[in-house]
């Protein structure tokens, strides 16, 4: 398990390598264009949730557990990217099953 810390206070929810990898990506695809934007993260099962403004300025970690960094699933990310852009802001969502590459 990863962590994202987020802010000065070092705020943090733990997230599996796998989807911390794919929430950097979009993350800093957002941040990088200067648009700030909600992120609601599940604290765990039935545990609730917690929201961060994500805004530019504001410091920000992601502390993966394992040495690899997980192949990427595009389709995944451009969910991910159309949440974060949206008016409820990211939460992350299962990951969609990529379509079977073609051998021919």
């Amino acid at each position: 398990m990863g962590r994202f810390i987020y802010g000065a206070g070092a705020d943090s929810v733990e997230l599996d390598d796998r989807t911390l990898a794919h929430l950097r990506i979009v993350v800093m695809n957002k941040l990088r264009r200067s648009e700030p934007f909600m992120f609601d993260a599940s604290l765990g099962e039935g545990t609730g949730r917690r929201s961060f403004w994500l805004h530019p300025s504001i410091p920000l970690q992601f502390q993966f557990s394992g040495g690899r960094s997980p192949r990427l699933n595009r389709l995944w990310l451009d969910e991910l990217m159309k949440a974060a852009s949206g008016p409820s802001g990211l939460t992350i969502m299962p990951e969609p099953q990529e379509p079977a590459e073609s051998d021919g």
